[in-house]
């Protein structure tokens, strides 16, 4: 599979640290689509990543690193000045978590549609997966993105993407503008809880997001809503019940044609708040590529994520057999000797 997206290097003050009085910072890479990439790459499968780092020492140091995790880095450019940068002050208990970009003109945010060879890209692609981020970093990007999905369609991929929304990096006016444009490629869309609303303007009933109150009944008409309008095949939807920064309660719903499945409740206590999402589209896709049925796939995705939130960094780094084992019902945490 192939997948698109920016790498950044992540710096975060211990837990309990302000950004604003932070001395000491840990050093991790993450992006939404290197995330996916890393999980897939993990459960054995060929995940290839296309983005651009400079020629420099950190370049260098993120590249090595998604090696090290079996990513396919055949198709990364080492060219721009700089690398994309993101801070994460860790929230807790009613303090949130918060972000800082420092990512304007990164070598991946500059890349050009002459740039990318998506002929060679895409040649046995079979799945390619992108998300929302890519075309808010720039008009390049999403010009470039758009002659990658048309192609992909017409190869035949199945293309899936994430609308993972972020107001810093456009308005919700242009993601809709740009977003509606690009969802005739996509064969299955994956979104959280808000993400449908600030994109498209599709409110799901009898929920209140900031409450951390949710109504899964108002997923299936939100899901239908959106298949109907753009003609996907699959829509997962993620289900975040935010107890504190702390503590949540996490589940997911996915429309199959006329089938909507909603899978278990888990309650989560939070190490990383970052790459839950990711972790969730990579479970979905990995087990759908896998042939297992849409339930299945729905179990093993929310499993991965619940996995992601007791890990530090940006990447899951679990193994199949631990993610079966939480879809299984083995939750108690018991020592492992």
């Amino acid at each position: 599979m192939v997948t698109i997206g920016e790498l950044m290097v992540r710096l975060s003050p211990p837990a309990g640290i302000r950004l604003q009085s932070a001395r000491n910072f840990d050093v991790n890479f993450g992006g939404a689509e290197a995330n996916v990439a890393v999980s897939l790459a993990r459960f054995g499968m060929n995940a290839a990543f296309v983005t651009a780092l400079p020629q420099n020492d950190l370049g260098d140091h993120a590249y090595n690193t998604l090696r090290m995790h079996g990513v396919d880095t055949r198709f990364i450019l080492r060219q721009g000045k700089r690398i994309g940068v993101y801070y994460l002050e860790h929230g807790a208990g009613p303090r949130p978590s918060k972000v800082v970009y420092d990512r304007a003109r990164s070598a991946f945010s500059e890349l050009g549609s002459s740039d990318l060879d998506w002929e060679q890209i895409l040649e046995d692609a079979q799945w390619f997966h992108w998300t929302g981020i890519t075309p808010a970093l720039s008009d390049s990007l999403a010009a470039s993105l758009r002659e990658g999905l048309t192609l992909a369609k017409k190869k035949g991929v199945t293309v899936s993407v994430d609308l993972n929304y972020r107001k810093k990096l456009w308005s919700e006016d242009k993601a809709r503008k740009v977003m509606t444009e690009l969802m005739p490629f996509v064969d299955i869309l994956i979104g959280n809880e808000e993400d449908p609303h600030r994109v498209f303007g599709i409110q799901p009933k009898r929920t209140d997001v900031a409450a951390g109150k949710l109504d899964v009944e108002g997923y299936r008409g939100l899901a239908k809503e959106l298949a109907k309008r753009f003609g996907f095949k699959k829509v997962a939807i993620s289900l975040r019940e935010s107890l504190s920064a702390s503590e949540n309660i996490w589940s997911a719903c996915l429309l199959s044609g006329n089938k909507f499945i909603k899978s278990p409740k888990h309650r989560v206590w939070i190490v990383d708040r970052v790459g839950i999402g990711d972790a969730f589209a990579a479970g979905l896709i990995f087990s759908l590529l896998k042939g297992k049925t849409d339930k299945e796939a729905l179990n093993f995705g929310v499993a991965a994520a619940c996995l992601k939130h007791s890990i530090c960094g940006d990447f899951n780094l679990v193994s199949v057999e631990e993610v079966e084992r939480v879809a299984a019902g083995e939750t108690a945490g018991r020592v492992q000797r």
